[in-house]
């Protein structure tokens, strides 16, 4: 992905998954099957939770299907408003001592079971995350300039069309992980 291209997100907790899986097929969107996701997140040594993430860069290596995405992301605008750069790599374990070496550390698992569609720009991802619940995201690359802010409230008012409840969530999954083991711990 080019340098000026951004991923600009917005996350909400669903409380009836199927509903909103009705209210969107009534707009001819269909999800995919399911896949199992497993990322293990990164951070840079010298950052813990409670700092910003905001020009911070981290990392994910994640497994689905037996391939291996190798992925680094830093916030600009906020949380969700991202730089982007993702791989394929051979070997997860080689791997996760590579970006070990680079000077990251591991933070959370998050494992979750995706489904995903597309509707125009939007990439539409239905999760259910590990220890979390209902999760749904909608995501868009954006070139140049526009303010994610602006961006993340037209996603908002899409997915406040839909007529569906939904709780939206600023944090990343890795965060709200965090947010939730810190409360149970």
């Amino acid at each position: 992905m080019s340098d000026g291209i951004r991923e600009i997100e917005v996350k909400y907790r669903v409380a009836e998954p199927d509903a909103l899986v009705r209210a969107l097929a009534a707009k001819g969107v269909t999800f995919s099957l399911a896949a199992r996701q497993d990322d293990q997140a990164y951070a840079a040594n010298g950052w813990d939770y409670g700092q910003s993430k905001q020009g911070r860069t981290f990392a994910r290596l994640r497994t689905q299907d037996g391939r291996h995405l190798f992925c680094v992301k830093t916030p600009l605008d906020n949380e969700l408003a991202c730089q982007e750069h993702e791989t394929e790599v051979l070997g997860r374990t080689e791997m996760h001592a590579a970006i070990l070496a680079m000077g990251f550390h591991p933070t959370v698992r998050i494992v979750k079971i995706r489904r995903t569609a597309r509707l125009g720009e939007m990439v539409l991802c239905l999760d259910e995350v590990d220890g979390l619940g209902a999760f749904f995201e909608i995501e868009v690359m954006v070139a140049g300039g526009r303010p994610a802010g602006q961006v993340q409230a037209e996603l908002d008012r899409f997915a406040r069309s839909l007529g569906v409840e939904l709780e939206r969530s600023t944090a990343s999954y890795d965060s709200l992980i965090r947010s939730a083991s810190a409360v149970t711990a």
